[in-house]
């Protein structure tokens, strides 16, 4: 009951930052889409577009960390929590310096008639790239940071970091409006600034706050620990790397068969599913320490329902959002952007699509982690979502319009699921005629009634603030549904105990505070 109502209160927090964070964002692409203009908007995500994908980047890599300080944490082992954070910050460091020194050898490749840019932005594009070098590196190195965070369930540190690193994006925004020099150079270099400024702001309170974050014994490497963290870095690295590679490559050669504002499409529905996929990515942050933890103190069978609660409660509260969106997403589109770049509709929806395919089975990425048994999986699902690149270029190749191109990227994410499934049946065995039974068939029922009430609205009502009746009344229709058919009676008898609960406590505290 402890380490349910501690998932509930961090995701509270987390989701109070994401409010925030989302409306701040989505308003700050808007401005700078305008004061980009299409073309060189999508010049930025086409060169740096790795920047909007870090935030996944490290997620996957503080994993690593995480994983271990939790597994410690279960077993109560603080001289073993030292050794793991000091050990991974030397790692962290000497990640970051290859992945730096191999983005700048691909580099000389690039800018040399391989990608399709005007002649006269090329010296702009590489000034970017190398911003995004810097990025990188600063976003790699604070990894140790945030997985330590993570790992101690402070959320509230991490939601101001984002918060403030959302209002100085803002900033930026409106900075663009006002600069003589070239507006995209200026937006690239202030974009790598905050990620140093981040970097900063974990560091400084964490060596503060946390007694195993020490730079003692950072010089004295421990061999044995080090391989053992190199190994799961190294493989969780290929996976996320997998991923960006898959997003990198469908962004090159839609540029390649269709230029740079197809790249403001594509760029576009990335954010606006990494946005929205901050729904269900909130719960699995706050739920992650607990499924490490009790890894480590040898319950795998909390583990796995732990995991299995995850899938679909992430899957539940993305929907929420994203399927009222996918019927509206014209309308939001054109509220939200003064200019729809042309395709943007429908990469957007099929971008969601893929998204909410990947969340059901979100938290058995999370299961395979605390194993620790992550090379096999990383080496075959990894390389699955790859095949993502070959066949986006078949389907180009062949004439094919573009947004069949995430019609594969939607199989192929469908194909790498099933195989999530089965790697954790060998893994930790899971029962996947359990995982059916609590996770897809408890979600059949309310995403058909979702879908079916989104789909009555925008056929049958017809006036200006339609999407927000589309929204609200699926919902009400969601909501309910879930409660009725998609909660197992375990989980109805933990939220019926947790409401009285939250409610007592903000008794206590608001005659605490009249006291």
């Amino acid at each position: 009951m402890k380490s349910g109502n501690k998932v509930v209160m961090n995701m509270g927090i987390l989701y109070a930052r994401m409010l925030i964070t989302m409306g701040i964002s989505l308003y700050a692409t808007r401005l700078v889409l305008t004061a980009l203009g299409a073309t060189d908007y999508g010049l930025f995500n086409l060169i740096a577009g790795l920047i909007a994908m870090l935030s996944f980047l490290n997620t996957a890599m503080a994993t690593s960390t995480q994983r271990y300080l939790s597994f410690y944490q279960g077993k109560n082992d603080l001289s073993m929590q030292k050794r793991v954070f000091s050990n991974s910050l030397v790692l962290h460091v000497g990640i970051g310096i290859l992945i730096v020194a191999g983005l700048e050898i691909a580099g000389l490749f690039l800018f040399n008639g391989f990608l399709n840019i005007p002649q006269d932005r090329i010296h702009i594009a590489q000034l970017i790239y190398h911003f995004m070098s810097v990025t990188v590196f600063f976003t790699v190195v604070a990894v140790p940071f945030t997985g330590s965070l993570v790992a101690h369930e402070n959320m509230l540190w991490v939601a101001v970091v984002n918060v403030v690193e959302t209002l100085l994006k803002l900033g930026i925004a409106y900075l663009l409006y006002i600069v003589a020099q070239d507006k995209l150079a200026v937006y690239g270099l202030l974009t790598a600034g905050i990620s140093i400024i981040s970097f900063l702001m974990y560091a400084i309170y964490c060596f503060r706050k946390y007694e195993d974050c020490t730079l003692k014994g950072v010089f004295a490497v421990d061999t044995k620990l080090m391989k053992e963290l190199s190994s799961f870095a190294g493989w969780n690295l290929f996976g996320s790397l997998c991923s960006l590679g898959r997003a990198e490559g469908l962004a090159i050669l839609l540029n390649i068969f269709l230029g740079t504002v197809v790249n403001a499409a594509f760029g576009i529905a990335n954010q606006v599913a990494a946005q929205l996929n901050f729904f269900s990515f909130t719960l699995l942050r706050a739920i992650n320490p607990q499924i490490m933890k009790s890894e480590g103190a040898d319950n795998r069978e909390k583990m796995l329902r732990l995991s299995m609660i995850g899938s679909k409660f992430g899957f539940f509260l993305l929907a929420f959002v994203a399927v009222p969106c996918i019927f509206e997403m014209n309308t939001i589109l054109n509220l939200w952007l003064t200019k729809v770049p042309e395709y943007t509709v429908v990469f957007c929806s099929l971008m969601l699509c893929a998204t909410l395919i990947n969340q059901l089975t979100i938290g058995l990425q999370s299961a395979v982690q605390a194993t620790g048994k992550v090379k096999a999986y990383q080496m075959v699902v990894g390389s699955v979502l790859l095949l993502a690149l070959p066949l986006a270029y078949v389907l180009l190749k062949l004439g094919y319009p573009p947004y069949y191109v995430f019609i594969g990227y939607c199989v192929v994410e469908l194909i790498a699921c099933t195989l999530r499934l089965f790697f954790l049946k060998s893994i930790a065995g899971l029962s996947i005629t359990l995982y059916f039974s609590n996770v897809i068939y408890k979600i059949i029922i309310p995403l058909c009634l979702l879908t079916l009430s989104c789909y009555l609205s925008v056929s049958y009502l017809h006036f200006e603030l339609r999407f927000l009746f589309t929204g609200i009344s699926g919902v009400l229709v969601f909501a309910t549904s879930i409660y009725l058919f998609g909660l197992c009676e375990d989980e109805k008898s933990f939220l019926k105990k947790m409401i009285p609960t939250l409610i007592d406590k903000w008794h206590a505290n608001k005659q605490l505070k009249h006291t």
